[in-house]
């Protein structure tokens, strides 16, 4: 059946969610067949910030004692990480892994940085706690419980494959976006029956692997719709998919990571839904429709405020209970055509506090919270997709001062990390707090400076107009919550090789988890390779003129 003919036979699906005019007690137990009564007013997304006095950062200054025991560094490269739980004392108030002592000194999780500077390779690293990992995944582990769930870590976030074998034993499962995603999920050994396949150029191929493993596909187009179905017929088995819904929710960050809005290249039209659903139907030896997705962007630290459009009893609404609301619906109208709807994914895209202002953001409880009702009400599995909110203040980008510099109007504090090591400043403007890992001389001049690396690039800065001590060469100078979207985006550029990277595991021993990239291996991509020249082409006319 021709799409044009789906669509002109398809009742048509509501743009977006009508609160009913008259107060009802409880907006979670509407049936799904209750009619939604229009209202005139458009629901305004708009985000402000979420103040909440109640809640309070750990104190960075806490005290640390140093210890004159020498670090023990390890490899664990070749073998399988411990299995560990979070073993840090249940808390609603965040405890930071990196803090500046009263000595001056950056220590992580009790281990002085500068320590880790002066045992590991001399070049930038990235250095992680475990310890915050866990406490960051039990986080969402304790709001999610009573619930049906999964907790997908996004790897594009960060694809480090000792992390990712730590993450799956604490419990998580895996959001790909990718082929080599999906094979490395696999090789972390990763149950794909908890893994989650997103993108809107998902390839053939790709599909297949996805379809043999029983993994979890969303449907993002028409398109792709027609390769999850060649790639169900190719492996010989029906996949379970989900639609990803574009809920057109705006969530007030940056245009480049807003995924869920009418501009984006994600998901699908809401007017285009019965078609989908059409479709799906005509391929029931292919396809199993079993939940409905969205995801509205990443960095989201606000909450909106929409009580004129609220029910009695209600007061503030989080955009993530406003796309939940909106999907629910959509999931009550699809079941009523007899789909079994076991799972809303509502994505990811909690933020932190880059700036450690001590901001009150929101948390993993806050999020599950406001879905948890919605959840319940209609017997869901609930399917969450965090990343930069499980790996992002885990770790530091750590470097050393090559110098400083002045042109006269502007000073330099320039390092040995650029652009190439982490981008996210260069790509979206982004902050990420730096501080010295060691105390000044007391005569240091505090000055304005843009830490700066060396690439040829005016682009390649790490942070601008900060406030810090004037640097001697060769200090320790660390970016603050590079865990997440920074080594995952790392390039060669200028040759710039990928920096290795370490952990501080409980108990304060340091543990390298990647190796850094050298010369010898960008000459390695090379070898083998012979290019055939414009004498060896015509060596090669002659001699077949010859034959």
């Amino acid at each position: 059946m021709a799409a044009s003919d789906i669509l002109s036979q398809s009742p048509s699906f509501p743009k977006c969610l009508n609160y009913p005019s008259m107060p009802t007690p409880n907006p979670y137990v509407l049936k799904s067949n209750l009619p939604f009564k229009h209202t005139s007013r458009a629901l305004n997304l708009r985000a402000v910030l979420s103040r909440n006095p109640a809640e309070t950062t750990a104190n960075p200054n806490l005290p640390f004692k140093h210890t004159s025991r020498a670090l023990n560094l390890r490899a664990v490269l070749s073998r399988n990480p411990a299995e560990t739980t979070a073993s840090e004392p249940k808390s609603q108030n965040f405890k930071h892994c990196f803090t500046k002592s009263d000595d001056g000194y950056l220590y992580c999780e009790g281990v002085r940085v500068q320590d880790v500077m002066d045992i590991v390779e001399r070049r930038p690293f990235y250095l992680y706690s475990k310890p915050q990992i866990n406490r960051n995944f039990e986080a969402y582990r304790e709001a999610l419980g009573g619930l049906n769930s999964i907790i997908g870590y996004a790897i594009k976030a960060n694809n480090n494959l000792k992390i990712l074998e730590h993450l799956r034993m604490l419990g998580c499962g895996a959001v790909l976006v990718s082929g080599n995603e999906l094979r490395l999920a696999l090789k972390a050994g990763f149950d794909p029956k908890r893994c989650i396949f997103n993108g809107n150029g998902k390839l053939l191929e790709d599909l297949v692997l996805a379809a043999q493993e029983g993994v979890f596909v969303n449907i993002d187009s028409e398109f792709d719709l027609d390769n999850i179905v060649s790639a169900a017929r190719i492996a010989g088995k029906k996949v379970n998919v989900l639609l990803r819904i574009n809920p057109d929710v705006d969530p007030q960050v940056h245009a480049y990571v807003a995924t869920g809005n009418k501009n984006s290249k994600f998901g699908i039209r809401n007017e285009k839904l019965q078609w989908f659903l059409d479709a799906v139907k005509a391929h029931p030896n292919d396809l199993k429709l079993v939940g409905a997705h969205c995801h509205l962007g990443s960095t989201i630290t606000k909450a909106i405020d929409v009580a004129p459009l609220l029910l009695v009893g209600e007061s503030v609404v989080d955009i993530f209970r406003d796309a939940a609301v909106l999907m629910v619906n959509y999931i009550d109208q699809i079941r009523d055509q007899g789909f079994e709807i076991d799972y809303l994914n509502i994505g990811g895209g909690l933020g932190i506090d880059y700036y450690h202002t001590g901001a009150v953001l929101p948390t993993p409880r806050d999020l599950i919270d406001t879905v948890r009702e919605l959840v319940l009400s209609r017997n869901l599995n609930l399917i969450i997709e965090p990343g930069r909110s499980i790996i992002a203040n885990t770790c530091c980008l750590v470097n050393r001062v090559t110098g400083v510099k002045t042109n006269g109007t502007k000073n330099f504090i320039v390092v040995d990390g650029s652009m190439s090591e982490l981008i996210r400043p260069s790509l979206y403007g982004a902050y990420q707090h730096i501080e010295l890992v060691s105390p000044s001389p007391p005569d240091a001049e505090i000055s304005t400076f843009d830490v700066v690396g060396p690439v040829c690039e005016s682009a390649d800065f790490l942070g601008k107009d900060r406030e810090l001590p004037t640097p001697n060469r060769g200090a320790g100078l660390v970016v603050h919550d590079a865990g997440a979207y920074c080594m995952s985006m790392a390039s060669t550029y200028n040759l710039k090789m990928r920096p290795p990277e370490y952990w501080v595991e409980e108990g304060g021993s340091v543990a390298k988890i990647r190796h850094g990239e050298t010369f010898e291996d960008h000459i390695r991509c090379f070898e083998g390779i012979r290019v055939i020249g414009t004498l060896d082409i015509m060596i090669v006319a002659i001699a077949h003129e010859s034959s």
